[in-house]
């Protein structure tokens, strides 16, 4: 049986901080192909389709978007601020990920471009991604990773 609901929800994406343990560390992002920040620079990530899990929406948008599979990621933290998405209102459920070196990806469906960038000269990042770059670092560090 459908259930309608009167009420509006919110969208639910997840999204990817992928850390490379070099020296120095890298962080993967792509560049948005469409709008909102079309141009800009952000951490992998999309919708959740209606039949899937959290885990499985990342790993999915992370390899639709740089051609990268086959890794672990781990549930990070939730951000849901009201305005962070211009379009709609829009949770994120942020996932992390460390592997030894940095792997081949390139810009893929809707991403124009993927790059791993230094973790200290990253480019200005869409939507609220440097709060999330920012406060998984930290976690990084904390748990020895950087």
């Amino acid at each position: 049986m459908r259930y309608t609901y009167e009420y509006p929800r919110p969208a639910v994406t997840t999204d990817v901080v992928l850390l490379a343990d070099e020296i120095p560390a890298k962080l993967l992002l792509i560049k948005r192909g469409n709008e909102p920040f079309k141009d800009t620079w952000a951490l992998p990530g999309g919708f959740v389709d209606m039949d899937e899990d959290l885990p499985t929406a990342a790993l999915r948008e992370l390899k639709e978007e740089t051609g990268i599979s086959g890794i672990s990621i781990k549930q990070f933290k939730t951000y849901g601020a009201v305005n962070r998405d211009p379009r709609h209102r829009t949770i994120s459920v942020v996932y992390t990920s460390v592997v030894k070196n940095t792997l081949s990806a390139c810009g893929m469906d809707d991403a124009a471009e993927a790059h791993w960038f230094e973790i200290n000269e990253l480019p200005p990042l869409a939507f609220d991604h440097q709060l999330i770059v920012d406060e998984a670092l930290d976690l990084f560090r904390q748990d020895g990773s950087l």
